[in-house]
């Protein structure tokens, strides 16, 4: 296993990735910190998770994006996300290997968004073969109601609609598998917007799994803790 290696899919200073790779892989996990995309999280988030997943036969794919206030909001942090997952179309040894979406957070809204991302108007070359969602932000409707974390969903989208081309639960059905886990006690992210997410995906016809965690937001994101073991699960149920 080598370190990470800096790959830039543009030219701003936050359109990069860190692609570690393994021999062997199991498959690739696309990494999507969170933050309520904004500027003032960054990949740094994943670091520790690509590290994990590394040492476990996984290659890794951690995503850097533009956040509100670094130049992201509509589109461009749905463009880099999008972007970002394609460069995995010109790296050797990826071909045909399952590629896993794992975010937390509002990167789980943007993992799950990216799953449904050709569909909608955004190129995509490689297609997830499956989305693990860490606490994620999968209704965009119910978080503008809930103003979650300060209205995050305006900042992101402005006076732009609610519509199936930014809000996963206006894209069910997916036609990949979907792991939702979630603490019941998280005061950052409601329980309901992974459950209610299962519960419309399965009355769709969809393929998807609701995983209750301890842990409360950020022990999703805490390698060593019980939730990140079920994160670990989940990926690996993910590979099929």
């Amino acid at each position: 296993m080598s370190g990470p290696r800096r790959i830039a899919y543009g030219e701003h200073r936050s359109q990069f990735v860190e692609w570690t790779p393994v021999r062997e892989a199991r498959g690739v996990v696309v990494v999507i910190h969170g933050g309520f995309w904004r500027a003032a999280y960054d990949l740094a988030l994943g670091r520790p998770l690509a590290e994990d997943l590394a040492a476990r036969g996984w290659s890794v794919l951690n995503v850097e994006y533009r956040r509100v206030g670094d130049g992201g909001g509509m589109p461009q942090t749905f463009d880099d996300v999008a972007a970002a997952i394609d460069l995995l179309a010109g790296i050797d040894g990826v071909a045909g290997l399952p590629v896993v979406a794992l975010g937390h957070s509002a990167g789980g809204h943007l993992a799950a968004w990216a799953a449904a991302r050709g569909a909608h108007g955004w190129p995509q070359r490689v297609a997830l073969t499956a989305v693990v969602a860490q606490a994620g932000v999968l209704d965009l409707r119910a978080a503008e109601r809930d103003r979650l974390s300060t209205d995050a969903v305006g900042a992101l989208l402005g006076d732009r609609p609610i519509d199936a081309l930014v809000d996963p639960t206006q894209q069910l059905p997916l036609s990949i598998p979907v792991w939702c886990l979630h603490a019941r006690d998280d005061v950052d992210v409601p329980f309901a917007q992974s459950q209610q997410y299962v519960t419309r995906a399965q009355a769709a016809g969809a393929r998807a799994e609701l995983v209750e965690v301890k842990g409360g937001h950020f022990d999703l994101i805490a390698p060593g803790t019980q939730a990140w073991a079920a994160v670990l699960d989940a990926v690996t149920a993910a590979r099929g």
